[in-house]
């Protein structure tokens, strides 16, 4: 059981570094502007999806496992009026993606089974809950690379 236990908490842990990776690869390319703006009239910017993964790492893992204290404010992710520069937005998700890599790999083999009840999901223990985080961040980045691609070509990059 251990090995799986172990198995389980790298393949995790990989997995947020991986996408936290992909999030800043696809942001390097945008100006501020670009990164707070949107391409299109409806959905979001590069920077409130980072805002908004921020968020939710920070409340269904960091409140809810690692017991961080931390309060969301979901709204102001989506639309903060005066959202801080890219690079300090990013640290923030960089920080959130250590903190989830860092609560997978404290997890003992009995704590994956443990009851979740953060508000707002449906997951029934801890391991689902990660499960989630990290197809929702997935989901995300798709979205990211489709606006980064719309940037690109709105730059003239992309015939």
């Amino acid at each position: 059981m251990s090995d799986l236990h172990s198995t389980v908490a790298s393949v995790l842990a990989d997995r947020y570094a991986t996408n936290g990776a992909s999030v800043r690869k696809l942001a390097g390319s945008l100006s501020n502007s670009q990164f707070w703006q949107k391409p299109f009239p409806f959905g979001n910017s590069f920077g409130h999806l980072v805002l908004h993964l921020t968020g939710n790492l920070n409340y269904y893992i960091g409140a809810q496992i690692a017991n961080t204290g931390y309060l969301r404010d979901r709204a102001r992710e989506f639309n903060d009026p005066n959202p801080p520069p890219k690079e300090q937005a990013l640290e923030g998700f960089d920080e959130a993606v250590a903190m989830v890599r860092e609560t997978i790999r404290a997890q003992s083999p009995d704590d994956w089974s443990r009851e979740y009840s953060g508000v707002g999901t449906t997951a029934g223990n801890r391991l689902d809950m990660i499960m989630q985080c990290a197809a929702h961040m997935q989901h995300h980045i798709g979205q990211m690379i489709y606006l980064g691609c719309e940037w690109k070509q709105q730059s003239g990059g992309l015939k």
